[in-house]
């Protein structure tokens, strides 16, 4: 079965959406999430927020901030392609990512404690990392799938946004 992102996407930021960038600069293409929510953020997208390399500092926060939805950023491990994108929710990170993680709690962690105090659902948007090498650059792979998420991102949102004006336009 084809998934088409860009519809699955518009389902998992529907309502008041949250994205948060997640990583370490200094480790390659772990960079992703934070590069990512930093682009959101300068597009003007202002529930973007860059927690880096822990998000399980702002879980609370997240929980607390009547959101719809939580969209975590980060470049994971899912045996796939460098570039590969996924999309999952929170049972389905807490599946994957249970307890062993490059943070200080897990992604599946963090998102059981979001959902747990609060309405709020968590979806994670991953990209298969090629290299998480100290000081090394983000790789051409990853680069290009940052560049595509951004534009669809801010696509899906920004269309949301024309919708919602027009809706409150109408009489």
């Amino acid at each position: 079965m084809k998934h088409d992102l860009r519809e699955e996407l518009r389902a998992a930021t529907a309502g008041r959406t949250a994205f948060v960038g997640i990583g370490n600069t200094d480790l390659g293409d772990d960079a992703l999430g934070v590069r990512l929510a930093e682009q959101l953020q300068r597009a003007g997208v202002s529930t973007a927020v860059v927690a880096g390399t822990v998000p399980e500092n702002i879980a609370g926060v997240l929980s607390r901030g009547g959101y719809d939805n939580v969209v975590l950023l980060d470049a994971v491990d899912f045996n796939a392609a460098a570039g590969s994108v996924v999309l999952m929710n929170a049972s389905e990170i807490q599946a994957k990512f249970p307890q062993v993680s490059t943070h200080k709690i897990s992604l599946g962690m963090t998102a059981r404690v979001i959902e747990s105090e609060s309405r709020t659902r968590v979806w994670l948007l991953g990209v298969q990392p090629e290299s998480l090498r100290t000081g090394s650059e983000m790789s051409e792979p990853v680069r290009q799938t940052l560049k595509l998420l951004a534009g669809l991102l801010k696509d899906v949102l920004f269309a949301k946004r024309s919708e919602t004006k027009a809706e409150c336009t109408c009489s």
